[in-house]
């Protein structure tokens, strides 16, 4: 999947203000960068493992509302009825297979050569023609579709904004005590020297595994909603094949496409599905 996420840190008071554009607010939403505080740890069954909590899922769900309705306003729909069916008809099946029936789910195409698409946390679907024109069936739309309702089956979003907010305060924790220090001087270097080693040694690693764990229950989505799990690695070899600048795995919020593919190669082959 095109990149969709943004490294901003954009914070809750920014993120209620009228001053936020509508895309960093979308955008924030996607990628889990604009969340407000709660606290505590929660077990997610969809991923088998517990995660560490610190947002608001009403808080979350009021601020994706807003986020969906400023896009409608902003955003060029297509007007094409085609696509619109073609998005329906294969979110009927993989919404039912993913289990989260609880959402009233809304399906718009924009009119938009751009390559990408996303769900928000409250159910609302946004693709764009660019990506749908690349599609050569609709098992390429399932693959997309069912990957990107994984992110919210696995609550990415509110997990991703969770390690972000515990590192920021790390830190800042960390260079008050050095301030103090006899390395006073060198504080604010360190501490963006801490910064940097946050950013690539945590948040984006932790950004790839959600990938990868969207990959996978993307593709049980696809296997129970009655599409060929082959048609996952088709797409994912195809966007491959078009991606013509490749940047480096540990600096990316994304897997590297081979890396990718082969994880999700091993998990359709430890499945049963190939």
């Amino acid at each position: 999947m095109p990149d969709t996420c943004c490294n901003k840190d954009l914070t809750a008071q920014r993120a209620s203000t009228p001053l936020m554009r509508r895309r960093e607010l979308l955008i924030g939403l996607a990628a889990g960068t604009v969340l407000p505080l709660a606290s505590g740890c929660a077990e997610n069954q969809a991923l088998g493992r517990s995660q560490l909590m610190l947002v608001s899922d009403d808080q979350l769900t009021q601020m994706s509302n807003q986020a969906w309705q400023d896009t409608l306003r902003e955003e060029r729909v297509l007007r094409d009825p085609s696509y619109q069916r073609r998005l329906e008809r294969v979110g009927q099946r993989i919404v039912p297979a993913s289990g989260l029936t609880r959402y009233n789910w809304e399906y718009v195409v924009f009119d938009s050569e751009e390559r990408n698409a996303w769900v928000l946390p409250n159910g609302k679907v946004g693709f764009y023609k660019g990506i749908l024109d690349i599609m050569e069936g609709d098992g390429h739309i399932a693959t997309v579709l069912g990957h990107e309702i994984a992110h919210v089956a696995g609550r990415h979003s509110a997990e991703r904004a969770s390690q972000q907010m515990a590192s920021q305060v790390g830190i800042s924790l960390l260079t008050s005590a050095i301030g103090s220090s006899d390395y006073g001087q060198y504080s604010q270097d360190i501490g963006a020297a801490l910064g940097m080693g946050a950013m690539y040694g945590i948040i984006l690693p932790y950004s790839r595994e959600h990938e990868y764990e969207a990959d996978r229950i993307g593709v049980d989505y696809m296997v129970r909603a009655g599409y060929n799990p082959r048609d996952a690695l088709d797409f994912w070899i195809g966007m491959a094949a078009m991606n013509q600048t490749r940047r480096a795995e540990f600096a990316s919020t994304h897997p590297s496409d081979e890396n990718r593919i082969a994880a999700m190669r091993q998990h359709m082959q430890s499945r049963g599905y190939i």
